[in-house]
Order: C-alpha cells, then structure tokens, then sequence
C-alpha cells in the first residue's frame, strides 16, 4: 500500500501560481538599441523615443514540464512509502531459570526409564526436563548447574534448541561433588537484575542437603521474594537417606514457601513428569504479540523523473538551437 509520511505538504501544490498571480515579474532595466549613430537616426525618421517594457512569456511546452517538475518534486518531499504485509513478532513474558544439581549424589541409579531400565537421577531428569523445556514456547529459558559452586550454563535465551542440547551435555560432578544449593539460587538472582518481563521463576532440581554454600537457602530465598521472584523445588533423592546424600526436605519446602511457590517430591520418573504438568498448570502462560508494517521510501522516484525530465527537455532545446543556428561562411563554402 502506498503512502505519505508528509501528505500536509500537498497543500504546497499551488504554491507557484501564487507567486505568478501575485508577484510582480522581475525587472531588468536597459536600452533597447546601442548605435553610434542614434541622434542622426531620431532625427532622419521623425521619431520621439521613449521607454518601455517587454514581458517574455515562455511557450506551453516549457510551461507543462516546469508544472511536472515541480509537482514530481513535491512528491518527493513528501516521501512515499510502500508498506509492506505486517509482520508479527512473539515477545517473551516470562523468564524461568532451571536450578540443576550436578553433585556427585546425583549419579545414584534409582529410577527406571521408558523401556524398564535402571538409570541414573541425572539421566532421568534429562529426558524429562528436555519435552519440559520443548514446551516453553513465550518464555525465556536460563539454565544454571551447581556442585561445590553455581556456574550459569544458559543466560536466558528464546534459544530453546540450544538450551536442551547444552542440558543433554551435562554430566554428574562437572561442577564439583558437593551441593551449593543457597548459592545457586543467589546467582539465579543476578542473573534476573538485567530482566525487564513482569513473570519470574525459578524451578530448583536437587537430590541432596545443601553442604557448600556461603549464603543459606533460607536467606536467599527471602532476597528472592523481595525482587518478586517465585521459586518452584522439586527434591529427587531418597528421604531415608544420610550424610551427602540426605534429602533436606525442610529446607526445599521453606524456600518455596517463603516465595509462593510449591515443594514437589519425585522418587521416580513418573512423579517428576506429574511434577512438570503441575507446573504448567500452576505457571500459566501469557504470549504478546506484537505486529510492525515495513516501510520502503520511494522519495528517489518522483526525484529521478524530475531530474531525467529536466535534462531531457534541456536537450531537446539546445538541439532545436543548433538547428536554427545561421550556417557560419566556413559552412556555406563548403557546401
């Protein structure tokens, strides 16, 4: 569709047969004839002379391309468009960072997949979490995996190919033995400082009490509730357990608590499926769509048919002057 970012200027068109109508012509004065012999002239022919004004008029043909390059270069100052068919753009309304323990703990082979084979927690929460995070369309995806210490594995990213391939590269005690589950949610924390959406979420995986961390679970999650950041904990290890390897149960459902979110126990790969549909019942998703109509200026249209009009017609004038031009003696002797 085509269109006009300055379409006022129209009002402009007559604007030159004002100045014609209106405006006296410009006046150049100076004698009509310079003769040596114009007393003797006067006064042989009778004749008084006296002063008077001659007003060139220019012919119909310059007239209507002078009208055409000035209406040609109004079009341009008005800067034609052709827009485009819209385009529409989802925008994320959510950021939700996954919190994954890669402690040694995790290696534990306690759940049994698809087929009936025995595999391990992280393997377990890998097939799981890969059609969880196939599901985020409209979300930002952030990863962070802790041992002795939080590491950031995905910044957050629309990217959702990217972040499960990077999630199903992830081995156990890659970040260290240990777990580091208060610090882990501290760094989850930075990482939304430069988030802009109103949603925040963070969804805390561990199978184990937390053994390295220099700021307890408990006072990071109250820093989380005050920058309206909801943490969702989801404990995988054995409750019976002890030492590295005892599940502080407590201490996961305080943090959720303290931030609204819920507390989630997945003793098998079915429970952490069912823990995954809870949650995208629970975090409804909102997409916004946003829709832009490309433009393309076209300004250089009316512009070069002004200029090849102007240079065409300057053309045709000096030719027909160069064909009534007299014919120089030179020229005539030789013909």
């Amino acid at each position: 569709m085509l269109t006009f970012a300055y379409p006022w200027l129209a009002l402009l068109l007559p604007l030159p047969w004002f100045v014609y109508r209106f405006v006296p012509p410009h006046a150049q004065l100076r004698a009509g004839i310079r003769v040596p012999f114009f007393g003797t002239l006067v006064s042989l022919t009778g004749q008084v002379p006296e002063s008077g004004t001659i007003t060139a008029r220019r012919g119909a043909g310059r007239m209507v391309i002078l009208i055409l390059c000035w209406v040609l270069s109004l079009a341009a100052l008005m800067r034609p468009q052709w827009i485009e068919p819209p385009l529409h753009r989802d925008l994320p309304t959510r950021d939700m960072l996954l919190l994954v323990d890669l402690s040694a703990s995790m290696d534990t082979k306690d759940f049994v997949n698809a087929q009936g084979q025995t595999i391990d927690r992280l393997t377990a929460l890998k097939a799981v979490l890969d059609d969880f995070v196939a599901r985020r369309r409209g979300d930002r995806i952030g990863v962070v995996v802790f041992g002795d210490a939080p590491f950031t594995l995905v910044p957050f990213t629309t990217d959702l190919t990217l972040t499960r391939q990077l999630v199903q590269d992830t081995a156990v005690g890659m970040a260290g033995p240990r777990t580091a589950f208060g610090d882990a949610i501290g760094l989850g924390i930075s990482l939304f400082d430069s988030s802009t959406v109103k949603t925040k979420t963070m969804i805390a995986l561990t199978d184990g009490n937390d053994t390295a961390s220099k700021v307890p679970p408990g006072e990071a999650a109250g820093i989380a509730k005050d920058r309206g950041i909801v943490i969702h904990t989801i404990a995988i290890g054995d409750p019976t357990a002890a030492g590295e390897e005892k599940l502080d149960e407590a201490a996961l459902r305080d943090v959720a608590e303290r931030t609204g979110g819920g507390f989630y126990r997945a003793l098998d790969r079915e429970q952490l499926e069912g823990i995954y549909r809870r949650l995208d019942e629970i975090e409804t998703r909102r997409i916004e769509t946003t829709s832009f109509r490309p433009k393309r200026d076209l300004y250089w249209m009316p512009l070069a048919a002004a200029l090849l009009l102007g240079m065409g017609a300057a053309a045709v004038i000096l030719l027909r002057g160069r064909r009534s031009a007299p014919a120089s003696p030179r020229q005539e002797a030789l013909s």
